[in-house]
């Protein structure tokens, strides 16, 4: 496949957006991209798209998006969207059978609710280098109906223990049906959701071991409990997933 850029790839409308300061993750920069996002939720639902914020300068994520098996990315695309979606539930399901397997193991990184921080912005905009900035950003109009439709557009995954791009549409048509959940960032190694509102604290632990499942190493190279974990979603409108 020729060479080409992550907008040509996208073949959509896209927004670019610069670095910008981000001392904090309220400060000047995160909140004019969050605002961004937010107004183009509210304009896709009337106009028929799904907002993704993307790194609008990484070669690594645009190779991963680009392997034979995904070209032409025309057919991957119509293949997905016309096909059946997996069952989301069961496919969680499988994943925390295959990854908590042993009991001992379960009961050492389940741990009390309790310590976990609120998230309302997004992590994996920033870029941690000194200063602290925003990281180059696209914010693509994805021509998709439903937001897990975005890994129909775009294939995200099927490296290291990164799901499958349907296993991540399987997951987030779930998410989104029983919390609203939609995908919101997308970079190389990092995926971020955006819900409406925290999740009840009584559905929390039932979730926290769902995305632990979905991805170990927000637990086990992150909060470090399953229930520190719980108790973030309970007090957070964004979900972070990172694979290493």
């Amino acid at each position: 496949m020729m060479e080409i850029s992550l907008e040509k790839f996208l073949d959509c409308p896209c927004t670019r957006f610069e670095p910008m300061k981000a001392s904090g993750l309220l400060a000047n920069g995160t909140q004019t991209i969050m605002k961004s996002y937010r107004a183009a939720r509210v304009r896709g639902a009337k106009e028929g798209f799904i907002p993704l914020l993307l790194p609008a300068k990484d070669e690594n994520f645009l190779e991963s998006l680009t392997w034979e098996e995904y070209n032409p990315p025309e057919e991957f695309r119509r293949k997905m969207l016309e096909g059946p979606v997996l069952d989301g539930k069961a496919f969680l399901t499988r994943q925390h059978e295959d990854a908590f397997d042993d009991p001992g193991y379960m009961d050492e990184i389940t741990g009390p609710m309790e310590g976990g921080e609120a998230s309302d912005e997004f992590i994996g905009i920033l870029d941690y280098g000194r200063p602290r900035k925003t990281i180059p950003l696209l914010l693509a109009e994805i021509p998709v109906k439903n937001p897990w439709e975005v890994f129909a557009w775009i294939p995200f995954g099927s490296w290291n223990a990164c799901p499958a791009p349907e296993e991540h549409m399987a997951a987030a048509k779930y998410w989104y049906e029983k919390y609203g959940a939609a995908p919101a960032v997308m970079t190389m190694d990092v995926l971020e959701f955006s819900v409406p509102a925290p999740v009840k604290r009584e559905e929390a632990m039932a979730l926290a071991w769902e995305q632990t499942a979905y991805c170990p190493d927000i637990v086990e190279q992150g909060c470090g409990t399953v229930g520190r974990l719980a108790d973030c979603l309970a007090k957070s409108t964004t979900w972070f997933f990172w694979w290493d």
